[in-house]
């Protein structure tokens, strides 16, 4: 099958165009779920990253064996066998950050972004087109959670990576660390995105 995307349309589709979060609100989950602060929410972005490269090229290996009534069972066990390797290697090499993350990490298999970067890319590109794919979606991806825990961080603790950057007399703004927090943010990035490109709905 002759390549549909090409490099151009594969990295700024997955930095701006088709952005997972802002643009196609995709992923909510975990981008709400473990942005309180940086450090959990680039280790999800970048175990996303990993599953969605790794899915996407064994998925566009197969692309031509693929028969339509398995191809999203195909696509759910190359995703979930991705998925499994991250969550060992974070119990074993990170187990304070498996424990932060939770069952999320293990949710990444049924993450809309890489199910539908599989289906949209992967399964009717080959190895090149679908490996950029993964990477610009897992980068802007990344990117998004971590300028969303950034800021939650700083109001809820006056910290970023741990380390105190805020003036003593800062008041923490509790909410930010609360659920609240992240839809509160999430809704003006989203406000941002919209106002950038001119949409109106």
């Amino acid at each position: 099958m002759a390549n549909t995307m090409t490099a151009k349309q594969a990295i700024t589709g997955g930095l701006w165009t088709e952005l997972p979060v802002l643009r196609l609100v995709l992923g909510m989950c975990p981008t709400l779920a473990v942005t309180a602060s940086v450090k959990p929410a680039l280790t999800m972005g970048l175990s996303v990253l990993f599953v969605l490269f790794c899915s996407n090229i064994v998925v566009s290996l197969m692309r031509n064996l693929l028969k339509p009534h398995l191809r999203i069972l195909m696509f759910t066990l190359t995703i979930a066998t991705f998925v499994t390797i991250a969550d060992l290697f974070l119990k074993a090499f990170m187990p304070q950050m498996s424990e932060v993350l939770g069952p999320y990490v293990g949710l990444i298999i049924v993450n809309c972004i890489i199910i539908a970067r599989a289906e949209a890319c992967a399964s009717k590109n080959g190895i090149f087109i679908s490996a950029i794919d993964a990477i610009s979606m897992g980068i802007g991806f990344t990117i998004v959670l971590c300028i969303l825990a950034s800021i939650r961080e700083v109001l809820s603790a006056g910290t970023i990576f741990g380390v105190h950057i805020m003036w003593k007399s800062f008041v923490p703004w509790t909410a930010m660390s609360l659920p609240v927090g992240a839809f509160i943010t999430l809704g003006l990035m989203l406000g941002c995105a919209n106002l950038l490109t001119g949409k109106k709905s």
